[in-house]
């Protein structure tokens, strides 16, 4: 049975050659990553949780609704051979990776908001918390990627503000999906991705996020750390990561943090 893999994961701490941590609730994978990360946990340990109390978003108090049973919620510790300012283009990457498995596991195929989250028919279905930190002692840099991805988790299982902005791949398409293969999957094209990154093939990867886009070419908004609104056309990222608006006049905004959202949400 595909449910096997699962099991398995959980029972040997082990998920082909990635050594597990299992926990059936925790606060945040993120945090728990970080500091293994610090204690010297090997590259490629994987934290899985059944929940968390505490997933955290990409921005200022931004929770991920975690419940049991439904989701999938972990995060990986990487130290990738990239130069410091290569990091930020791991999100746009492990994006890319996140959409590919699902594409090839499932009947779904998602769309990317930048920079972290992923989309199914207009709503949020997975996000990425991509974190870094020098480990103590080794001169070296390492990356946690986590994700959280709701994947067996009913409509009406999400709080009532969540509702009309959060979906799952069962609200989607009608259909349960076990989560120990299509955890499998996602991670087999995050190695895939990351090595490409590695050996310098970001435009191949960022034409293949551009054509998942979906803001590319239309009307959104954004607050600059002014806390002005620039409202404009979505360029899509550069070569860098970075997302560029062309506002009314023709001026181009690059974008480096914040949240974007269509003009008319």
């Amino acid at each position: 049975m595909p449910n096997d893999l699962w099991q398995t994961m959980i029972r040997t701490g082990e998920l082909g050659r990635y050594p597990v941590h299992f926990f059936t609730s925790t606060g945040s994978t993120n945090d728990l990553a970080l500091a293994l990360s610090n204690t010297g946990a090997p590259d490629s340990t994987l934290i899985v949780a059944d929940s968390q109390s505490a997933g955290r978003g990409r921005l200022a108090g931004r929770t991920w609704h975690s419940p049991p049973g439904t989701g999938l919620y972990f995060s990986l510790i990487l130290r990738p051979r990239l130069a410091p300012s290569d990091f930020p283009k791991l999100t746009l990457a492990a994006g890319l990776a996140l959409c590919k498995g699902l594409e090839s596991h499932t009947q779904c195929q998602p769309g990317l908001k930048w920079p972290n989250d992923l989309f199914l028919h207009g709503k949020k279905c997975g996000g990425i918390l991509t974190e870094t930190q020098a480990v103590a002692g080794a001169g070296q840099t390492a990356a946690v990627i986590g994700i959280g991805l709701n994947v067996n988790t009913p409509a009406e299982a999400f709080p009532g503000e969540l509702r009309a902005k959060a979906t799952s791949l069962l609200a989607e398409t009608g259909l349960a999906y076990e989560r120990g293969p299509l955890l499998a999957a996602i991670l087999a094209e995050l190695d895939l991705v990351v090595a490409r990154l590695e050996q310098g093939d970001f435009p191949s990867i960022l034409t293949e996020w551009r054509r998942r886009d979906i803001h590319a070419g239309r009307q959104v908004s954004w607050m600059n750390t002014q806390g002005r609104i620039i409202t404009g056309i979505s360029l899509g990222p550069d070569e860098e990561g970075l997302l560029h608006i062309r506002d009314g006049q023709g001026q181009s905004h690059t974008v480096i943090s914040g949240d974007i959202s269509l003009a008319q949400e």
